[in-house]
């Protein structure tokens, strides 16, 4: 089924091995390790390798610019085709010449052209950035975090507080609303012209996905939902969302009104949307995919 499809930026890319991250070790085997690589990122940008056709550029053990990586900047992300891969994040102050032929670059604007897996797993070490820059002094004493856990785990150096701090994600919905023939799609100021999507918002506390459907949707459009059904998810790593996709059902003839932070908001038929008078979101996107799914009728 459609709906049993990885969308873009997920699916089995890596295999995390959460249990290698116990291992105090770690970092000795992975120096050790000559099937080890290293994936360098500084701040939301990590390494790639430039030319015509962008990819990942993953370092070896023999490479100058990983022996002289510190230890507390290294995290394990785990194995990616079948080899140990550990994720460099460099601060913005610190020393790097990176090899010939390679570059640092941000993940968004390649989504169109990086091979799958590797946007992937830069949208994996993007998030893991931004959150280990987020997370340098403890939330509880305001202590400086030190790495545990392989990396994948921040911990307060004040003995007295002794807190961990894991990687945290932002939840927001998005939802496809249709009223049988139409959808209601939405756009914002600062997009291209034309550019209409699907209505998002994030999950506030005490609050289901499914309230959270409803309650964006009204916020934003005034239009009031039934039948909500979850879809599918896509991690979005701008700075650290998940996106729970959606579609939900509203009366025939149901008035918008545009509130929020939305331009405009309307109704499109299947006919107005595939012939470019609703311009659809980029085909990487969520929203595409409950968009298209819609327009097949598969909904």
């Amino acid at each position: 089924m459609d709906q049993h499809r990885p969308n873009f930026l997920s699916g089995p890319y890596i295999d995390r091995r959460s249990e290698a991250r116990e291992d105090a070790r770690w970092i000795e085997r992975a120096r050790a390790d000559p099937g080890t690589r290293y994936l360098f990122g500084r701040g939301s940008a990590q390494l790639l390798r430039t030319g015509s056709e962008p990819a990942i550029a993953l370092l070896d053990n023999s490479a100058p610019q990983v022996r002289a990586l510190r230890d507390e900047n290294l995290v394990l992300l785990g194995w990616f085709r079948g080899e140990r891969l550990v994720f460099a994040d460099l601060p913005a102050d610190e020393p790097f010449e990176p090899p010939a032929g390679t570059g640092f670059e941000e993940l968004r604007p390649l989504t169109a052209v990086l091979p799958a897996q590797d946007a992937a797993l830069m949208a994996y070490a993007r998030a893991l950035s931004t959150w280990r820059a987020r997370q340098r002094h403890c939330g509880v004493c305001g202590s400086p975090t030190v790495p545990t856990h392989a990396g994948n785990c921040l911990h307060c150096s004040n003995p007295g507080c002794d807190q961990d701090f894991f990687p945290r994600i932002d939840p927001a919905i998005i939802v496809l609303v249709s009223d049988g023939e139409r959808a209601l799609l939405g756009r914002q100021h600062s997009w291209p012209a034309r550019r209409y999507s699907t209505i998002a918002g994030f999950v506030e506390p005490g609050e289901s996905l499914e309230d959270a459907v409803a309650r964006e949707v009204l916020e934003e459009t005034g239009v009031v939902v039934s039948n909500v059904r979850y879809h599918s998810s896509q991690p979005w790593p701008f700075p650290s969302s998940l996106m729970l996709g959606f579609f939900a059902s509203a009366a025939a003839g149901s008035a918008v009104q545009v509130g929020g932070e939305l331009e405009d908001a309307r109704w499109f038929t299947r006919e107005q949307v595939t012939s470019g008078e609703a311009l659809a979101p980029p085909t990487q996107s969520i929203s595409w995919r409950l968009i298209e799914t819609w327009l097949k009728g598969a909904v």
